[in-house]
């Protein structure tokens, strides 16, 4: 059963990680009318919207784009802070979406970015635990089974709260690219949104695979009870 769930939710990881390329690669080939770059959109959005204080920054790597709200920086791959492209116009929307969230105060948003320290802390659990249980042989199965469980619901719910995240940026960013003009109606739109949607479900997979493994952990708390009982 462990391989059929580990087979099964990498195959879902992967082939979210896959769509979200397939289609990027596509709508980075496609011009917009406007021939604006990512950054100039970034920058027209974020002073639209008031926000001042967000500094634009050329990161590296292919889809790397974040934004980083502690230091207030919106960072762009070289693709998309220089691409004149539909793909490279929403995902720049994108980060722009959180950076108004930011500035709005936007509660899921501050709840995902209060979450990361444990969350980081319960992804080293998962990750050595096992190793360390399997080569000394001093944890007890259910005792960590118990602690994977909390470390895997720790995950679980980051992921959770990352998706209206998530999908709260692309609605943002569809409209006010829409709104705003930087986009044309049709084809245009319609990649930004396809992008955008690719994008959506590789926080999907990861929330579907905390989930399962989250639940993996407590059968055999489940059934100790039971034993029990």
């Amino acid at each position: 059963m462990i391989w059929i769930l580990f087979i099964g939710t990498m195959a879902l990881s992967l082939w979210a990680a896959a769509r979200v390329k397939t289609v990027y690669n596509r709508y980075n080939q496609v011009p917009v009318r406007s021939g604006l770059t990512g950054a100039e959109v970034a920058a027209e959005i974020l002073r639209r919207k008031g926000i001042y204080d967000v500094q634009i920054a050329e990161g590296e790597g292919m889809l790397g784009d974040h934004y980083d709200p502690i230091h207030r920086r919106l960072v762009l791959s070289p693709d998309n802070f220089h691409g004149r492209t539909v793909a490279a116009l929403g995902v720049a929307a994108h980060e722009c979406g959180h950076a108004i969230q930011h500035a709005s105060a936007y509660q899921p948003l501050h709840w995902r970015m209060a979450a990361v320290g444990i969350t980081t802390f319960a992804g080293q659990v998962v990750m050595w635990l096992p190793l360390l249980g399997m080569f000394t042989g001093l944890i007890q199965p259910l005792t960590g089974a118990l602690v994977m469980a909390v470390a895997w619901g720790v995950i679980m719910l980051f992921n959770l709260v990352t998706l209206p995240v998530e999908f709260d940026a692309s609605r943002r960013a569809k409209a006010v690219l829409a709104n705003f003009g930087y986009i044309a109606p049709g084809e245009e739109a319609l990649g930004v949104k396809r992008v955008l949607d690719a994008a959506a479900w590789t926080y999907v997979a990861a929330f579907v695979t905390s989930l399962a493994y989250l639940l993996w952990h407590l059968l055999p708390l489940l059934a100790g009870n039971r034993s029990r009982d």
